[in-house]
């Protein structure tokens, strides 16, 4: 018998299996397959758009323009995706009440807390993928999606307004 002081006899080493090394091999190309399906954009989807807040510039036209698009009919909504997450949606549409067509439209949407200290801001193409030109007078609806809220946000509707818009002419 084996008292803690004794060190144990050495124990024969068996050379791996062929069949070990190809489960670990079919296990790690699983998980590997599986983070890369989840953290890689889907086609057509740039991998920063949901995420992150794009600074781009307009010309002194395109932001006199911003004037002339309207937002209304905002609706907030909370739903569940497909990983049992809660997501929030913000519905409503826009109205180009100007006389040009617009190439590219973003809205930013700001969420505060209860001191209206901004909690989260994000900004999002509403013109589709690939953009499809708002022509004057048009009135388009739209829907953003947000997985991450923080939980300081004070449930009430976000500000939104025109981050970025784009004319063809000033391309």
């Amino acid at each position: 018998m084996q008292t803690s002081l004794e060190t144990p006899e050495p124990q024969e080493k068996r050379p791996l299996s062929l069949a070990t090394v190809a489960i670990a091999a079919v296990a790690v190309l699983a998980v590997g397959g599986s983070i890369w399906f989840l953290l890689a954009p889907m086609p057509g989807q740039n991998a920063l758009q949901p995420t992150a807040t794009v600074n781009l510039r307009m010309q002194p036209a395109e932001q006199e323009y911003t004037k002339r698009i309207q937002i209304g009919n905002i609706a907030l909504s909370r739903a569940e995706n497909f990983l049992h997450q809660e997501v929030t949606l913000i519905s409503g549409e826009v109205f180009n009440s100007g006389a040009e067509s617009v190439s590219g439209l973003r809205l930013t949407a700001d969420f505060s807390d209860s001191m209206n200290q901004v909690v989260l801001r994000e900004s999002r193409a509403v013109l589709g993928s690939p953009e499809v030109p708002l022509a004057p007078g048009e009135r388009r609806a739209f829907e953003i999606s947000f997985e991450h809220v923080p939980s300081s946000w004070n449930m009430e509707q976000p500000a939104i307004r025109v981050s970025y818009l784009q004319l063809p002419s000033h391309k």
